[in-house]
């Protein structure tokens, strides 16, 4: 890796891309026409004090993860994005691994859903980026790393926290969904070596897990109406669409509510409060 080109890659991008591009507001005395690097690491996920470390070439070896997460925030092309990847000394994701790219075309109809709760997630169902009103309505998922980020891990390995309210019965049907969703990848990128290990960590995690990997369960994770118990406004009821895009592999939750409706009024409010504490 040549860190030096890294970070004069990174900042070179930052700067082309307008903040409204990014979904954020424009403001004033700017003094450049692109992202600040407090909103690059925003949209990232990552410290600012990373992103400068980065652009000054004081950081190397930045993961894969940081990679993808970079290159989403910074809206690259697939072509741009392989040559981040080249930049830090990885391969870049080939066709036998489960794409995370998500093009500048989806990331520009993902910025216009502002006020709608959307998450996107690999086909593995590794989280690659949700919005504030996602974080807002079922948690901020920011401080996710590694296996946590993957909602077959958190539901199977890890606390299981969730808003939704399940039944045991709904319980038992979502995570059979989920991990035949996973065995239906796993066909798909036999060559994928993360995919391989989540599969082996999860076996080794979970018997649940293994029970449904071995049973050969098949299905998938559709839309459906959930009961959402939020902290601080109550409980919501909402439709849950799962989106995807030909060729992408991705999945898309979009969170929606009746209009008209008392769920849709506190759908509205979080999305005006985002994730601050609300006050009675």
């Amino acid at each position: 890796m040549t860190t030096a080109e890294f970070g004069r890659a990174v900042r070179r991008w930052r700067d082309r891309v307008p903040p409204e591009a990014a979904g954020l507001p424009a403001g004033e005395r700017r003094r450049a026409p692109g992202l600040r690097r407090e909103e690059l690491a925003q949209l990232a996920g990552i410290s600012v004090d990373y992103v400068t470390r980065l652009e000054q070439g004081r950081a190397s070896h930045p993961s894969a993860q940081v990679v993808e997460a970079l290159a989403r925030a910074l809206r690259l092309s697939g072509t741009e994005s392989a040559h981040l990847f080249r930049l830090a000394g990885l391969a870049p994701p080939g066709p036998d691994t489960v794409p995370t790219h998500i093009t500048p075309s989806v990331q520009r109809l993902l910025d216009r859903l502002t006020g709608t709760p959307v998450a996107v997630s690999d086909a593995s169902w590794t989280l690659l980026m949700a919005n504030p009103p996602y974080a807002a309505l079922m948690g901020d998922p920011s401080r996710w790393r590694g296996n946590e980020r993957n909602a077959v891990w958190r539901h199977l390995v890890g606390q299981g926290n969730t808003r939704v309210r399940h039944t045991p019965e709904s319980r038992r049907a979502f995570e059979a969904a989920l991990v035949a969703d996973l065995r239906s990848a796993a066909h798909r990128y036999p060559a994928d070596r993360r995919l391989r290990r989540l599969v082996a960590e999860l076996r080794a995690g979970s018997d649940r897990f293994a029970e449904l990997w071995d049973s050969g369960t098949v299905g998938r994770h559709e839309a459906a109406r959930k009961t959402i118990d939020h902290p601080q406004v109550g409980t919501l009821t909402l439709d849950c669409d799962v989106l995807t895009v030909a060729g992408s592999d991705l999945h898309i939750m979009i969170y929606t509510a009746d209009p008209g409706t008392e769920d849709a009024e506190r759908l509205a409010l979080l999305t005006v409060l985002g994730t601050q504490e609300l006050v009675g």
